[in-house]
Protein backbone atom coordinates (compact mmCIF):
# COMPACT_ATOMS: atom_id res chain seq x y z
CA UNK A 1 0.00 0.00 0.00
CA UNK A 2 1.29 3.67 -0.88
CA UNK A 3 0.93 5.86 1.88
CA UNK A 4 1.19 9.64 1.64
CA UNK A 5 2.31 11.39 4.12
CA UNK A 6 1.84 15.36 4.29
CA UNK A 7 3.40 16.54 7.96
CA UNK A 8 6.40 19.34 8.92
CA UNK A 9 7.52 17.78 11.99
CA UNK A 10 10.50 16.23 10.77
CA UNK A 11 11.28 13.68 14.18
CA UNK A 12 7.19 12.72 13.88
CA UNK A 13 7.47 12.49 9.78
CA UNK A 14 10.81 10.03 10.24
CA UNK A 15 9.15 7.85 13.24
CA UNK A 16 5.69 7.56 11.54
CA UNK A 17 7.63 6.53 7.88
CA UNK A 18 9.95 4.19 9.75
CA UNK A 19 6.88 2.49 11.84
CA UNK A 20 4.70 2.31 8.38
CA UNK A 21 7.94 1.11 6.11
CA UNK A 22 8.51 -1.59 9.05
CA UNK A 23 5.06 -2.98 8.33
CA UNK A 24 4.95 -3.08 4.76
CA UNK A 25 4.20 0.39 3.57
CA UNK A 26 5.74 2.78 0.69
CA UNK A 27 5.84 6.25 1.85
CA UNK A 28 6.35 9.37 0.54
CA UNK A 29 6.68 12.39 2.84
CA UNK A 30 6.07 15.94 2.06
CA UNK A 31 6.74 18.76 4.65
CA UNK A 32 5.19 21.70 2.77
CA UNK A 33 1.77 22.11 1.55
CA UNK A 34 2.06 23.26 -1.76
CA UNK A 35 3.99 20.45 -2.68
CA UNK A 36 1.78 17.83 -0.83
CA UNK A 37 -1.56 19.16 -2.83
CA UNK A 38 0.73 18.36 -5.58
CA UNK A 39 1.54 15.05 -4.76
CA UNK A 40 -2.19 14.30 -3.46
CA UNK A 41 -3.64 15.78 -6.93
CA UNK A 42 -1.69 13.17 -8.75
CA UNK A 43 -4.31 10.30 -7.25
CA UNK A 44 -1.21 7.82 -6.58
CA UNK A 45 -1.86 6.99 -3.51
CA UNK A 46 -3.99 4.41 -1.30
CA UNK A 47 -4.06 6.35 2.13
CA UNK A 48 -3.39 10.32 3.03
CA UNK A 49 -1.95 11.48 6.12
CA UNK A 50 -2.70 14.86 6.34
CA UNK A 51 -1.50 17.32 9.11
CA UNK A 52 -3.70 20.24 9.78
CA UNK A 53 -1.21 22.97 10.11
CA UNK A 54 1.34 23.33 7.65
CA UNK A 55 3.85 25.61 6.20
CA UNK A 56 2.58 27.42 2.33
CA UNK A 57 -0.94 25.47 2.47
CA UNK A 58 -3.46 23.95 5.85
CA UNK A 59 -4.43 20.92 5.42
CA UNK A 60 -8.02 21.57 5.34
CA UNK A 61 -7.18 23.71 1.71
CA UNK A 62 -5.24 20.69 1.08
CA UNK A 63 -8.42 18.41 1.61
CA UNK A 64 -11.16 20.91 -0.09
CA UNK A 65 -9.03 21.01 -3.34
CA UNK A 66 -8.85 17.48 -3.39
CA UNK A 67 -12.14 16.52 -3.14
CA UNK A 68 -13.44 19.32 -5.58
CA UNK A 69 -10.90 17.90 -8.09
CA UNK A 70 -12.51 14.53 -7.59
CA UNK A 71 -9.75 13.04 -5.65
CA UNK A 72 -11.68 10.42 -3.63
CA UNK A 73 -8.03 8.76 -1.95
CA UNK A 74 -8.82 8.15 1.60
CA UNK A 75 -7.43 10.28 4.21
CA UNK A 76 -7.01 10.62 8.33
CA UNK A 77 -6.20 13.73 9.62
CA UNK A 78 -3.34 14.10 12.01
CA UNK A 79 -3.22 17.35 14.27
CA UNK A 80 -3.01 18.32 17.45
CA UNK A 81 -6.22 20.13 17.66
CA UNK A 82 -8.23 17.96 19.74
CA UNK A 83 -11.30 20.04 19.89
CA UNK A 84 -14.99 18.44 19.21
CA UNK A 85 -15.95 21.04 16.52
CA UNK A 86 -12.54 20.82 14.95
CA UNK A 87 -13.01 16.99 14.90
CA UNK A 88 -16.73 17.33 13.24
CA UNK A 89 -15.55 20.03 10.92
CA UNK A 90 -12.70 18.36 9.44
CA UNK A 91 -14.99 15.15 8.81
CA UNK A 92 -17.87 17.24 6.98
CA UNK A 93 -14.76 18.50 4.67
CA UNK A 94 -14.26 15.11 3.42
CA UNK A 95 -11.65 13.07 5.96
CA UNK A 96 -12.24 9.63 6.63
CA UNK A 97 -10.98 9.56 10.25
CA UNK A 98 -9.30 12.06 12.78
CA UNK A 99 -6.04 11.28 14.60
CA UNK A 100 -5.03 13.70 17.93
CA UNK A 101 -1.48 13.65 18.31
CA UNK A 102 0.43 12.68 20.45
CA UNK A 103 -0.40 8.75 19.47
CA UNK A 104 0.74 5.38 19.52
CA UNK A 105 1.94 3.78 15.91
CA UNK A 106 -0.11 0.73 17.12
CA UNK A 107 -3.43 2.90 17.03
CA UNK A 108 -2.92 5.00 13.28
CA UNK A 109 -2.51 1.09 11.82
CA UNK A 110 -5.66 0.45 13.99
CA UNK A 111 -7.29 3.47 12.07
CA UNK A 112 -5.67 2.86 8.50
CA UNK A 113 -7.21 -0.46 8.51
CA UNK A 114 -10.85 1.02 9.64
CA UNK A 115 -10.51 3.43 6.97
CA UNK A 116 -9.16 1.22 4.16
CA UNK A 117 -12.24 -1.76 5.33
CA UNK A 118 -14.72 1.19 4.70
CA UNK A 119 -13.27 2.36 1.28
CA UNK A 120 -14.06 0.35 -2.24
CA UNK A 121 -10.12 -0.28 -3.62
CA UNK A 122 -9.85 2.14 -6.75
CA UNK A 123 -8.06 0.98 -10.07
CA UNK A 124 -4.51 2.25 -10.38
CA UNK A 125 -4.20 5.69 -12.20
CA UNK A 126 -4.00 4.26 -16.07
CA UNK A 127 -0.74 6.98 -16.45
CA UNK A 128 2.49 8.22 -15.11
CA UNK A 129 3.64 11.57 -16.78
CA UNK A 130 6.61 13.22 -16.45
CA UNK A 131 8.43 15.84 -19.41
CA UNK A 132 7.38 14.27 -22.88
CA UNK A 133 7.21 10.53 -21.17
CA UNK A 134 4.20 8.70 -20.11
CA UNK A 135 4.15 5.24 -18.43
CA UNK A 136 1.33 3.21 -18.28
CA UNK A 137 1.54 1.44 -15.67
CA UNK A 138 -0.89 -1.63 -15.97
CA UNK A 139 0.62 -1.86 -19.23
CA UNK A 140 4.40 -1.52 -18.59
CA UNK A 141 4.51 0.57 -21.58
CA UNK A 142 6.55 3.19 -21.92
CA UNK A 143 5.15 6.79 -24.47
CA UNK A 144 6.60 9.12 -25.72
CA UNK A 145 4.86 11.15 -29.00
CA UNK A 146 3.42 8.17 -30.56
CA UNK A 147 6.04 5.92 -29.94
CA UNK A 148 5.51 3.14 -27.45
CA UNK A 149 7.93 1.00 -26.28
CA UNK A 150 6.95 -2.20 -23.82
CA UNK A 151 9.18 -2.41 -20.95
CA UNK A 152 9.94 -5.54 -18.85
CA UNK A 153 8.33 -5.64 -15.27
CA UNK A 154 10.84 -4.48 -12.91
CA UNK A 155 12.06 -1.72 -15.22
CA UNK A 156 8.81 -0.28 -15.06
CA UNK A 157 8.26 -1.06 -11.70
CA UNK A 158 11.92 0.92 -11.11
CA UNK A 159 11.02 3.38 -13.88
CA UNK A 160 7.44 4.17 -12.15
CA UNK A 161 9.11 4.74 -8.90
CA UNK A 162 11.29 7.38 -10.29
CA UNK A 163 8.37 9.13 -12.08
CA UNK A 164 6.57 9.17 -8.50
CA UNK A 165 9.32 11.17 -7.34
CA UNK A 166 10.61 13.65 -10.16
CA UNK A 167 13.58 15.99 -9.13
CA UNK A 168 14.45 14.28 -6.30
CA UNK A 169 17.41 12.73 -5.58
CA UNK A 170 16.89 9.34 -4.30
CA UNK A 171 18.94 7.07 -2.12
CA UNK A 172 19.95 3.81 -3.49
CA UNK A 173 19.14 2.15 -0.88
CA UNK A 174 15.63 3.96 -0.89
CA UNK A 175 15.44 3.05 -4.28
CA UNK A 176 16.16 -0.71 -3.89
CA UNK A 177 13.48 -0.65 -0.66
CA UNK A 178 11.00 0.73 -2.37
CA UNK A 179 11.03 -1.30 -6.13
CA UNK A 180 12.47 -4.80 -4.75
CA UNK A 181 11.34 -4.21 -1.03
CA UNK A 182 12.33 -3.88 2.10
CA UNK A 183 15.02 -5.97 3.20
CA UNK A 184 15.32 -7.15 -0.04
CA UNK A 185 19.46 -8.73 -0.51
CA UNK A 186 20.54 -7.28 -4.37
CA UNK A 187 23.95 -6.50 -5.35
CA UNK A 188 24.66 -2.55 -5.98
CA UNK A 189 25.53 -3.63 -9.68
CA UNK A 190 22.10 -5.11 -9.93
CA UNK A 191 20.41 -1.42 -9.37
CA UNK A 192 22.88 0.13 -11.72
CA UNK A 193 21.98 -2.56 -14.91
CA UNK A 194 18.74 -1.81 -14.60
CA UNK A 195 19.41 2.26 -14.75
CA UNK A 196 21.49 1.68 -17.38
CA UNK A 197 18.47 0.09 -19.62
CA UNK A 198 16.04 2.61 -18.80
CA UNK A 199 18.38 5.36 -19.88
CA UNK A 200 19.01 3.38 -23.12
CA UNK A 201 15.33 3.46 -24.13
CA UNK A 202 15.12 6.94 -23.25
CA UNK A 203 18.11 7.46 -25.65
CA UNK A 204 16.78 5.91 -28.28
CA UNK A 205 12.87 7.58 -27.90
CA UNK A 206 15.07 10.77 -27.92
CA UNK A 207 13.24 12.03 -24.89
CA UNK A 208 13.90 15.04 -22.97
CA UNK A 209 13.73 13.15 -19.77
CA UNK A 210 16.84 11.50 -18.20
CA UNK A 211 18.38 9.62 -14.99
CA UNK A 212 21.09 11.79 -13.60
CA UNK A 213 23.45 10.39 -11.29
CA UNK A 214 24.00 12.41 -7.60
CA UNK A 215 27.89 11.14 -7.31
CA UNK A 216 27.77 9.53 -3.58
CA UNK A 217 23.93 9.89 -3.25
CA UNK A 218 21.77 8.30 -5.84
CA UNK A 219 19.86 9.12 -8.39
CA UNK A 220 17.35 11.65 -9.87
CA UNK A 221 14.35 11.89 -12.78
CA UNK A 222 14.74 15.25 -14.18
CA UNK A 223 14.61 17.39 -17.71
CA UNK A 224 17.32 18.04 -19.99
Amino acid sequence: MRVLLIEDDASLSELLAYGLEEEGFAVDVCPDGVEGLAFALQNLYDLILLDRMLPGLPGEEILKRMRRSDVDTPVIFITAIGDSAEKINGLDLGADDYLVKPFEIGELLARIRSVMRRTIKRPSPFCLAFGDIRLAEKESKLLHKGQTVLLPKKEAELLSYFLRNPGKTLPRQQIIGNVWGPGAEIEDGNLDNYIYLIRKKLNALNTNVHIVTVHRQGYCLTLK
